[in-house]
């Protein structure tokens, strides 16, 4: 579930900076354009990053003629000049993509993306590997492209290592490493056994813990760490990918809730596949391997393990040429330790390191048995951008100011009390990444007014360069409805503990009243009431005389440990409260007419949940790919709020749906890939058999051949919600 369920597929929301020019009378939007090239919010840039000598930005531009497909271009930080690099159309073989990197994508949440999907620098800034439709290719500055493998299979998992020396990739659940100098590909860890694989991150890992990676390159070139995953213990379960063609069955090892995990371990080997050692994780097997960084110089490898309840993480310190470990630090929690990338080793010896002990995540210091906190206050650190060891600076993302808007900070983390600096302008949303050396930000800027803006600035903050302006002017792909435009409201309600709760309001012009679409989520590790340009399909929902609310209630992001773990053992219950909380604000506003409830996910879940718990308070519930029985979900998810079902089994059926299915009664649209390999498709057989039980009758939708995230079907999903609420609600047309 990657944090959060696939976080709120419905809501496609691009990123942004600058005022738009006055425009003349709005063309009408459809609903057909809302989902076709370009897009409407203009370039969506994927996988920013500065070339190691800071030279060139590079990023992943989406073509005007189809916004899914994604070049590879570098923007010259001196001149603001832009080319592309490397064309994927032209590398492209056309091959079909493996089961296993289909899937792979959906786990990314990049299910929807074609051409090129990642790339990696190499130290000399000269050469960049490019995995295109399953093959590696070495690209040059100059435009050249050398082809690295051709293989039947699909080559993934593709890395450089830090000194240049090598390529490695993962085969068939095999390793291999490539020299770049020239030289046959070597197989450096492997085995025949069944289910068994190296150099990759295992399902959960992938799902549940945002980690990606298998195998880690010292920093000298000199070793290898590599994960062994072994499924053989892993519940094997049977998918039906039903498709408009057939049906295809898949055997997939999927560990649910309260069942065994896949049993990883750690290796450390050299690049010829010598001097193998087993890393010491400790006495337990059944812990998480959560995170793997290498020390600056090399000689200590870092381990970050997690216990099976999530509720303590040691950060283990390993000799690299014996495998023995020791434990350097822990976190604990009586509810959970949210796993994070913010462990970054200095050269000096020390670490910083992101930690929640007093209530909200901070950023520390550590040396040896001490922490020193370096930033604090009732607000949310969210990501470590960059550090300047040197002059002793590092630079963050978060909520200081509002929990509607990140920001960018610098602090001098080496001054005692220093505080941090807002360097991003108020007002928007911002994302940031930097060199490795702390010297020049590419920051996406975000506002409810104007569409991602990708530019260069310096360690100060200062625009040195555009690297996409994406200005709305009359050429701009929004500048036919941009005076249609509505700005979102937002304003906070005060939950049944007295914290305050954001929300975001896009309603029709004039008094109404009218039709209200609640967009839920609800879920944890969620954050979507935020100062973002707002999405088409809100824009368009407005323009047929909605009103759309969204709340984010007690479970979701950014607010802190009060604010998250209500939900602790108890899933379904405060987010329903607070949800329904705000449904009685709406009601008593002088604009508001019947109210609906739509979600997809989590939020699939909690209309179910709604409509259970207040059967009449909403006119209708449209629930896309619902959790309705949390024993189907996997264990990190599941567990890490809901403990282990085997010993907790009265919280799984309070947190359940089918129990209460019965008490549904209002119009209900039930939607769902057929071939969902997150939440399976099960979920919603299960909910339909107690629903026709209690002789209770729903609208239903189903997608043949469609995985959760529905890629390309974004408009026949909201045709079909909006024939339905145009039946139950009111009639809109679309």
């Amino acid at each position: 579930m990657k944090f959060a369920l696939l976080g709120t597929a419905l809501l496609v929301t691009v990123p942004v900076m600058a005022q738009p020019a006055a425009q003349a009378a709005a063309q009408p939007l459809t609903l057909e354009r809302v989902f076709a090239s370009p897009a409407l919010g203009g370039p969506r840039p994927r996988v920013l990053k500065l070339s190691p000598d800071g030279r060139l930005a590079t990023l992943l531009k989406s073509r005007t003629s189809d916004k899914d497909r994604f070049d590879l271009w570098a923007v010259d930080t001196a001149t603001g000049q832009s080319r592309m690099l490397v064309d994927s159309e032209k590398l492209s073989s056309g091959a079909k993509l493996s089961e296993a990197e289909r899937m792979n994508r959906e786990r990314r949440r990049i299910a929807d993306v074609k051409g090129i999907t990642d790339y990696a620098w190499a130290p000399d800034a000269k050469r960049l590997l490019v995995p295109v439709d399953g093959d590696l290719w070495v690209a040059a500055l100059d435009g050249s492209v050398l082809r690295l493998t051709q293989t039947p299979q699909t080559e993934t998992d593709a890395q450089l290592s830090p000194k240049g020396g090598f390529a490695s990739f993962v085969r068939d659940g095999h390793l291999f490493v490539q020299p770049l100098a020239g030289g046959a590909e070597r197989e450096v860890a492997g085995e025949t056994t069944p289910k068994v694989s190296w150099g990759v991150a295992e399902f959960i890992a992938q799902e549940e813990l945002d980690r990606f990676d298998g195998h880690w390159w010292a920093p000298d070139d000199s070793r290898i760490a590599v994960a062994r995953v072994d499924e053989t213990p892993v519940k094997q379960v049977t998918r039906a990918a039903i498709g408009a063609d057939g049906t295809r069955l898949f055997t997939q090892a999927y560990p649910a809730a309260g069942t065994a995990n896949a049993d990883v371990s750690l290796w450390l080997v050299n690049p010829d596949g010598s001097a193998k050692v087993k890393v010491d994780l400790g006495p337990s097997a059944d812990i998480y391997v959560a995170r793997v960084a290498w020390a600056v110089n090399g000689r200590t490898l870092y381990v970050q393990r997690l216990a099976r309840d999530q509720q303590r993480l040691d950060i283990l310190a390993v000799d690299p040429n014996t495998g023995a470990s020791r434990v350097l630090a822990s976190e604990t929690a009586k509810t959970w330790v949210n796993v994070h990338d913010y462990f970054r080793p200095l050269k000096d010896g020390s670490i910083l390191w992101a930690s929640e002990r007093d209530g909200y995540r901070h950023l520390y210091r550590l040396e040896g048995a001490t922490a020193q906190q370096l930033t604090r206050g009732r607000w949310v650190m969210d990501e470590l951008v960059g550090v300047d060891e040197k002059r002793g600076r590092l630079w963050f993302t978060g909520f200081a100011d509002s929990t509607l808007e990140k920001q960018v900070y610098g602090l001098d983390f080496r001054k005692a009390g220093a505080k941090p600096q807002r360097l991003t302008a108020p007002g928007g949303w911002h994302e940031a990444v930097m060199d490795d050396a702390g010297q020049r930000l590419i920051v996406t800027s975000s506002t409810p007014s104007q569409p991602a803006q990708v530019w260069l600035g310096d360690g100060a903050g200062k625009r040195l360069a555009w690297i996409e302006e994406n200005h709305l002017d009359g050429s701009h792909p929004y500048a036919p409805y941009l005076a249609a435009h509505v700005v979102p409201q937002f304003g906070t309600l005060a939950a049944a503990d007295g914290q305050a709760m954001d929300w975001r309001l896009l309603k029709p012009a004039g008094p109404g009243p009218f039709p209200v679409l609640m967009q839920v989520y609800g879920g944890p590790h969620a954050h979507n009431v935020t100062r973002k340009f707002t999405s088409p399909i809100e824009q368009y929902l407005v323009s047929k005389g909605w009103a759309v609310f969204q709340l984010d209630n007690r479970g979701s992001n950014n607010r802190g440990m009060a604010f998250e773990a209500p939900i602790f053992r108890a899933m379904g219950g405060v987010e329903v409260q607070d949800q329904l909380a705000a449904l009685g604000w709406i009601k008593a506003q002088p604009w508001a007419g019947k109210v609906a409830v739509n979600g997809w996910s989590y939020g699939g879940f909690m209309v179910l949940k709604l409509l259970e718990a207040a059967p009449g308070a909403f006119a209708a519930g449209i629930a896309g790919a619902p959790v309705t029985r949390w024993e189907l979900y996997d264990t990190a998810y599941t567990e890490r709020y809901l403990g282990n079902p085997v010993t907790e089994p009265a919280v799984y059926a309070k947190s359940g749906v089918l129990g209460d299915a019965a008490k549904i009664s209002d119009p209900l649209l039930l939607m769902h890939g057929m071939a969902d390999d997150n939440v399976v498709f099960e979920n919603s057989t299960a909910l339909m058999t107690a629903l026709q039980r209690a002789k209770t009758p729903f609208d239903l939708m189903v997608y043949p051949g469609a995985t959760h995230a529905t890629p390309g079907l974004e408009v026949h999903t909201w045709i079909t919600r909006l024939k339905f609420l145009g039946r139950t609600v009111a009639p809109t047309g679309y």
